[in-house]
């Protein structure tokens, strides 16, 4: 049979058999797994800061930076799917598997609790991982300030702006792993990763993983003051930044946020679409 990629009604029902597939997995595999993704997500989170840390600090270059850290950022979700790792935001999907009563509410919020723990462990021990190594002073320490002016202006978004920026975010992401798996070809793949990631990043949006190390990350680079100095985060801003303003300023809201866009806005939109039978 001659390899094309798959139709939408096609990939709807590979999408649901990718979720069978991810409730009977063993916890200490999708923990593994979800680590992993953590890990890739928090690679391409720190490459993307590394080398916009110069532009993002001059306003003038803020579009140049943003459209840099969506092009690096977007390998972290390559690796993810083409690699093989478990993903909180883009598992969000299983909600098909759900609505086709082919697993239980018990198995999908297993999953998805265990995906999210390992997703939380891998940022966080990449974040330590960087901040041991010293690289945060690179640039003369611009990389350790601008990922301080990150995390602040993530921790000190509101509520109703976090939620929302999870919505717009995780609907992109969401639409790359729906990309990626009709897809017939790797390139194909990278290249269905690569736009929506790109659009997300450089829009600004919020997704929780990747909060996972940029907010961590940026609590760890606190810890230095000649950083925070040179980050030049107002003193109201900057005390959000802090471990339960990562937890209950942003991770909540954003998390909320990504189920919603993920859930409604892809997941349940395209079963509706091709699979649901009308009344």
């Amino acid at each position: 049979m001659e390899k094309r990629p798959l139709k939408p009604a096609e990939n709807l029902e590979l999408t649901i058999q990718n979720g069978i597939g991810k409730a009977n997995t063993t916890t200490g595999r999708l923990l593994v797994l979800a680590m992993l993704a953590g890990a890739f997500i928090a690679f391409g989170a720190a490459g993307s800061t590394t080398v916009i840390s110069n532009l993002l600090a001059d306003p003038t270059t803020f579009g140049v930076a943003k459209a840099l850290q969506g092009t690096l950022f977007a390998p972290g979700l390559m690796l993810v799917l083409i690699c093989g790792a478990e993903l909180f935001t883009g598992d969000l999907l299983m909600t098909t598997t759900l609505v086709d009563r082919k697993i239980t509410g018990a198995q999908y919020l297993r999953t998805l609790v265990l995906v999210f723990v390992g997703n939380l462990l891998g940022g966080l021990l990449i974040a330590n991982i960087v901040n041991l190594s010293g690289a945060f002073m690179g640039g003369g320490g611009m990389v350790g300030a601008i990922t301080i002016k990150i995390a602040a202006g993530k921790t000190a978004l509101t509520f109703g702006k976090a939620f929302f920026l999870g919505i717009l975010c995780n609907t992109l992401v969401c639409l790359a792993v729906w990309m990626c798996s009709s897809a017939d070809t790797t390139i194909g793949k990278i290249f269905s990763c690569f736009f929506p990631i790109w659009l997300f990043v450089a829009s600004g949006y919020e997704h929780s993983v990747a909060n996972m190390f940029y907010i961590p990350a940026g609590i760890l680079a606190k810890g230095n003051a000649d950083l925070v100095a040179l980050s030049g985060v107002a003193p109201e801003v900057l005390k959000t930044l802090t471990w339960k303003g990562f937890f209950v300023n942003n991770l909540i809201p954003v998390t909320l946020g990504n189920i919603v866009g993920g859930v409604l806005f892809v997941g349940l939109a395209y079963y509706y679409a091709y699979k649901k039978k009308e009344a």
